[in-house]
């Protein structure tokens, strides 16, 4: 694909056109044993964000931990963004952004 000066497969640009075509974007979570994607509308907050994951979620939203993914993918871990100062706490009405990773705080 480089030698033909292709940046990315077919199946990779169909997926990125239309996400954009329907005005949307991901946000990732990562737990033990598991990292996930999950796909919202542009423009949604923190807490359409948890209410995606579970409405429960939603229902008990204390606060969203953030940090984007290059930074995390630099840093390491959550720990490492948070001692350099790119872990952020954001409330209720945070606009997600593509790529964020999210740990959402809740209540019971």
């Amino acid at each position: 694909m480089a030698e033909l000066g292709i940046e990315g497969s077919g199946l990779g640009r169909v997926i990125a056109l239309s996400y954009q075509l329907l005005g949307l974007i991901s946000f990732l979570t990562a737990g033990p044993g598991e990292v996930r994607a999950w796909p919202i509308p542009e423009g949604s907050t923190a807490v359409d964000a948890a209410g995606t994951i579970h409405t429960d979620l939603a229902k008990g939203f204390i606060r969203a931990e953030t940090v984007a993914y290059e930074d995390l993918l630099t840093l390491g871990s959550m720990a490492e963004a948070r001692k350099a100062g790119r872990l952020r706490s954001e409330g209720r009405t945070y606009r997600v952004r593509d790529g964020d990773v999210l740990e959402i705080l809740f209540s019971r």
